[in-house]
């Protein structure tokens, strides 16, 4: 299923309760929150206190992307805050770390992602998709808002949705980085099915309506 993730990266964090009722009235059924500790990527976000506030005002599924060294550190943390999906990067991990988080997020009841950057091959993930719920592909450099969609990215999420294909899996590919009305359909046509939606949802003069942007994806 098809789904839009707004980011609150990109929204007014001094109106953030309203900013979330924003999401709920555009029909998206995910947010997503950006976890930077300014280590793995250059800039420092969101930590547990928002993901605890976030979870206080809304039943949305809260989408976690951990952007941070060694987030087997922070996995469970992140759950009893009350996110529901819980992604983190294979290049901040070893494989043991990342076999640990996953079955430590599988005890705790939630689904795991695994994220790449736009240099990492689609191959470091597929020893792990028959055991995760969700690959992000990341189509700018993480760590900033607001950054230009990077088209050669769309081969890596092909290749991960003819991988899951093959083996028989039933995968979440969520997109993060430069989505809007026009780079949605192109994501889309290469395998996604969740789009992370940040300035162009949060900035937009007009209500969002997420069955609107979906239908272009069509």
């Amino acid at each position: 299923m098809k789904q839009l993730s707004p980011s609150i990266l990109a929204s007014d964090m001094l109106n953030l309760g309203n900013e979330i009722k924003k999401v709920e009235k555009s029909g998206a059924k995910y947010v997503h929150i950006d976890v930077m500790d300014g280590l793995f990527v250059p800039n420092i976000s969101f930590g547990m206190p928002i993901i605890s506030a976030v979870r206080k005002c809304t039943d949305l599924v809260l989408d976690v992307h951990a952007m941070i060294e060694k987030p087997h550190r922070y996995v469970e943390e992140f759950i009893k805050c009350g996110a529901d999906i819980v992604t983190f990067h294979v290049e901040a991990s070893t494989e043991q770390e990342i076999k640990d988080s996953i079955a430590k997020v599988r005890t705790l009841g939630k689904k795991i992602g695994l994220s790449i950057k736009p240099k990492t091959p689609a191959e470091a993930v597929y020893q792990y998709i028959n055991d995760v719920d969700m690959i992000l592909v990341m189509t700018v450099e993480p760590g900033f808002g607001g950054q230009k969609f990077m088209h050669e990215t769309m081969v890596k999420v092909s290749a991960i949705r003819d991988y899951a294909v093959k083996i028989g899996k039933k995968l979440d590919i969520e997109v993060d980085g430069g989505i809007n009305n026009e780079t949605i359909k192109i994501a889309s046509d290469a395998g996604a099915n969740i789009f992370v939606l940040g300035t162009a949802f949060f900035k937009s003069e007009t209500p969002v309506s997420s069955n609107e942007i979906l239908s272009k994806t069509e």
